[in-house]
């Protein structure tokens, strides 16, 4: 019996990376981008508790959506991602996000704002992708980028980036008063790795079309993107819409710890499967009497 195994049976593992709380007064840099906090056992038996579990997330999602079609339960799942480029965002979306319905899942992967969108608030086209009642959302990047890259790179001001810490704790909770639970995660990766990644993806021609440039110049910010998370995951960690600083140079943990904290949001809701509005067994007869 594996590892996995044994811990299935009675002592589930429960890895869901490093919970911040609010008043958190910790450092991103403090905390192992390596580690496998809430999980012992290796690469195979992360890969086969995903695989295990996969099957609980696809219900719980499907129970989600199902309860608001047929009794129309105003809930809804919010996932936030974030992280520095090559932290594993992808694989999140693949096979996290990926193993569930995708008629119950809405991924808005938020790039640098238009020119239209620059003409409103910050956070105007992020209310326009929030999740639809029934719906998991998924924001791959999200108004983080605005308090993020801002600071690191001054194109805004200490009191502005203050206001908009203010702005995105009313916004959240305004949503988690509405029914959505907010789970905020930032995947937590090494400088070597991320290293280690980016050069897979200039030596490998079927990762070329990865590769941008600019991460190399992002690359130089490293240390002032570290003190941007930590003020950030300081600010904006709530009681509402806590953070998870999740380990990320192990993908194949990230992908579990990631996976848990969504089964943990949908187990909080515990959507149930709606009663039918109409007289089963009469149905049952019905449908019987065309089968002849």
């Amino acid at each position: 019996m594996s590892k996995t195994s044994k811990q299935s049976s009675g002592d589930d593992p429960r890895p869901t990376g490093f919970p911040i709380e609010s008043g958190w007064t910790g450092e991103v840099t403090d905390l192992d981008p390596r580690a496998t906090p809430g999980f012992e056992g290796k690469k195979a038996d992360g890969k086969e508790l995903l695989a295990a579990r996969d099957s609980a997330l696809d219900e719980l999602q499907e129970r989600l959506y199902a309860a608001h079609h047929g009794r129309e339960d105003g809930r809804s799942v919010l996932l936030v991602v974030q992280g520095m480029d090559t932290s594993g965002k992808g694989g999140i979306m693949r096979h996290v996000v990926g193993d569930v319905d995708p008629q119950g899942v809405d991924i808005a992967a938020f790039k640098a704002p238009t020119p239209a969108e620059k003409r409103h608030d910050f956070l105007w086209r992020i209310r326009k992708r929030v999740p639809a009642p029934g719906i998991i959302g998924v924001f791959d990047r999200s108004h983080y980028e605005d308090v993020l890259i801002h600071r690191v790179h001054g194109w805004a001001d200490a009191q502005e980036i203050r206001a908009r810490y203010t702005a995105i704790n009313a916004f959240e909770r305004e949503l988690a008063e509405a029914g959505t639970t907010i789970v905020k995660v930032m995947l937590h990766i090494s400088r070597q790795e991320q290293g280690e990644r980016l050069m897979e993806r200039l030596e490998r021609p079927d990762k070329h079309w990865k590769f941008n440039p600019g991460d190399v110049d992002e690359r130089q910010h490293w240390d002032s993107y570290m003190e941007a998370y930590t003020r950030a995951l300081r600010a904006t960690s709530t009681v509402g819409a806590p953070w998870a600083v999740v380990p990320a140079d192990r993908k194949w943990y990230a992908r579990i710890a990631v996976q848990q904290l969504l089964l943990d949001a949908l187990e909080g809701i515990d959507p149930q499967w709606p009663e039918a509005d109409f007289d089963v067994e009469e149905q049952i007869g019905r449908l019987a009497g065309t089968m002849d």
